[in-house]
């Protein structure tokens, strides 16, 4: 009888997918469901055939490059992964996999969430409400602005971008966007190439571009001060994207109306100069918090972990 392949869990993951993982291999869970020390992901390299982080984890080259390695594939328990060292990864020969297209309309629900709350004032409302402090309804209360007629400028033009372009036209929005290059189904006129430009014709911004170096700080001070007073920015996309200190004193000085924001730069930290503004919405990286996204992200995780360990190619590699 053959042993069953060692997997770890370096977070707790939907039953279910938990549930059908258990039946086919020998599975660690991280029953503290914590982040994971640096120390502790060495070790569990040496100890598993196959190592499940998530965007939580930082896996660094010192983690892949580790002596006594045993762990031979990182399956990876979501789409994005700027946070695993793939070089390091191709140094070791370790494949990489990840969980892409489960959750495009969790996280485009997330964004439409979060143009809504900025856009109508909500979150200012309901802390006013909850603190006792709502004296009764009166004409110029919270004034927002609505979403109808409205110029949405998607940066990034993926399957989440588009998503919320479906959306955002169900409320009479207006679809403009900037990517490497135009789609072949959208009007040239929504095109903008320069991201500058967008930025000044758009009452929203929208971000869905990838992470890494040539991304990082798009959205910085000289952007922001080409958005109109009346503009919100929103990202659902990743962290850094954005200048948290130069968009922190953008809000303060109402250069822009509002920002709603899903991810952040050093999660779970986020910058104190966005805490307490009032025009900030921030949510807890709720992008793909939905049963059904989450547990798919956990199957398409384990149908990799099927192949790999069947010597099938993978669905999902991305290293």
């Amino acid at each position: 009888m053959s042993m069953r392949a060692r997997i770890l869990l370096t977070r707790r993951w939907p039953d279910v997918v938990e549930q059908r993982l258990a039946a086919t291999y020998d599975v660690t869970l991280n029953h503290d469901n914590r982040p994971m020390d640096a120390a502790a992901l060495i070790q569990a390299m040496r100890d598993h055939d196959a190592l499940c982080p998530t965007v939580t984890d930082r896996i660094t080259a010192d983690i892949l490059l580790a002596p006594d390695r045993h762990v031979r594939i990182i399956a990876n328990y979501g789409a994005g992964f700027e946070h695993i060292d793939l070089a390091a990864a191709q140094q070791a020969g370790l494949p990489v996999t990840n969980t892409p297209d489960v959750l495009t309309e969790a996280t485009a629900d997330i964004a439409m969430t979060l143009m809504l709350m900025a856009m109508r004032r909500a979150g200012e409302g309901e802390r006013e409400l909850r603190a006792g402090d709502w004296s009764g309804w009166r004409p110029t209360h919270l004034v927002g602005q609505s979403l109808d007629g409205k110029l949405l400028g998607l940066v990034g033009f993926g399957r989440i971008a588009r998503a919320v372009a479906k959306r955002a036209q169900a409320f009479g929005m207006r679809i403009a966007y900037h990517s490497r290059r135009p789609a072949d189904d959208m009007p040239a006129d929504a095109y903008y190439p320069d991201l500058g430009i967008l930025a000044e014709k758009a009452d929203i911004v929208s971000l869905h571009a990838p992470g890494g170096a040539e991304t990082r700080h798009m959205v910085d001070a000289a952007l922001l001060a080409r958005m109109p007073a009346h503009a919100v920015l929103v990202n659902t996309g990743r962290g850094s994207l954005i200048d948290e200190a130069a968009l922190a004193q953008a809000l303060k000085e109402r250069r822009i109306a509002a920002a709603g924001l899903d991810v952040y730069e050093a999660e779970p930290r986020v910058h104190e100069g966005l805490i307490h503004l009032p025009n900030a919405v921030l949510l807890p990286h709720l992008g793909s918090a939905t049963m059904e996204a989450r547990t798919a992200m956990g199957m398409k995780v384990a149908d990799n972990l099927d192949r790999f360990f069947a010597g099938e190619p993978l669905l999902d590699p991305v290293a």
